[in-house]
């Protein structure tokens, strides 16, 4: 753009060390525009977080079944059990690890499903749903 296209009202000084007040007036109206968008942002995150899902087993243990410390092992083994029908929700697990129980499970088989999903690492199903309620407030 050429400074000729700039309008007299608009143009500052470069000497001028004390903005205008219309600049100030216009900083300040970005600053509240950007606290009003924040606000409904974390309200957004806080129910995706409550609606992402969580797969016991993943795509990778499809047909295993998970034992008491939560590890993947072959259909069939003594004290272990088949997979989840369907995912849990973020807010499922939550509520779990508050003393309630997966949905649809008993005590023993929710408490291994949590130990699966507390062994969840970077890069299978349903570990960024896991971190998110872990350090969601």
């Amino acid at each position: 753009m050429d400074m000729r296209e700039i309008p007299a009202e608009n143009s500052a000084p470069t000497d001028e060390t004390i903005p205008s007040r219309r600049r100030m007036l216009a900083l300040g109206a970005v600053g509240v525009s950007a606290a009003l968008t924040i606000r409904p942002a974390f309200a957004q995150t806080a129910v995706s977080v409550m609606n992402c899902q969580i797969p016991v087993p993943g795509p990778g243990g499809v047909g295993q079944y998970i034992d008491a410390q939560g590890k993947l092992v072959p259909p069939g083994t003594k004290d272990a059990f088949p997979g989840a029908m369907r995912p849990f929700t973020g807010e499922e697990v939550k509520r779990a690890f508050r003393g309630q129980t997966l949905p649809g499970t008993t005590y023993n088989q929710s408490q291994a499903y949590l130990q699966y999903i507390r062994r969840l690492q970077a890069g299978q199903s349903g570990f960024t749903c896991f971190a998110s309620i872990t350090t969601s407030r």
